[in-house]
């Protein structure tokens, strides 16, 4: 079954992202010493961008693992529960404290990235928090219907 297969295959991805996630976060100093050869703006902002980024990366790793407990659900084939309605809501939020993150980050240098960025994770954390209203609305179905049988 193909939908199974495609199922297995993000979960596995998003395990990938997540443990990497963490790996990237920390070497964030290593990095940006190397990338500062390149780039002024990390030799420049070295703290802070440091700071800004792992507070960036951990927050996308936190989203990550929430997005990992919605895919358990769905491969167990009960996705609309309380729990998954609880995570969109996180994910929600912790996109918005992404695009705060990145806001501060204009404070040093401003590129078109980092603007579509912002704009990416707040359109993201609006969709997330209205899909777990949607969620929740399944959800109360879901267990008046479970209730009628």
């Amino acid at each position: 079954m193909i939908s199974k297969k495609l199922v297995m295959f993000v979960k596995y991805l998003l395990d990938f992202m997540f443990y990497s996630g963490y790996l990237v976060c920390f070497t964030l100093p290593v990095s940006f010493k190397i990338i500062g050869r390149w780039y002024p703006t990390f030799r420049d902002y070295y703290i802070q961008m440091c700071i800004l980024f792992f507070c960036s990366g951990i927050v996308a790793v936190w989203i990550i693992g929430e997005l990992r407990k919605i895919f358990r659900t769905v491969i167990q084939e009960n996705c609309f529960v309380h729990e998954n309605v609880n995570s969109l809501k996180k994910m929600g939020v912790l996109s918005l404290i992404i695009c705060g993150i990145t806001l501060i980050r204009l404070i040093f240098v401003i590129t078109p990235a980092t603007l579509i960025i912002i704009l990416v994770f707040f359109v993201a954390g609006l969709f997330s928090i209205v899909l777990s209203q949607v969620f929740a609305q399944a959800v109360s179905y879901k267990e008046e219907n479970d209730l009628t049988i």
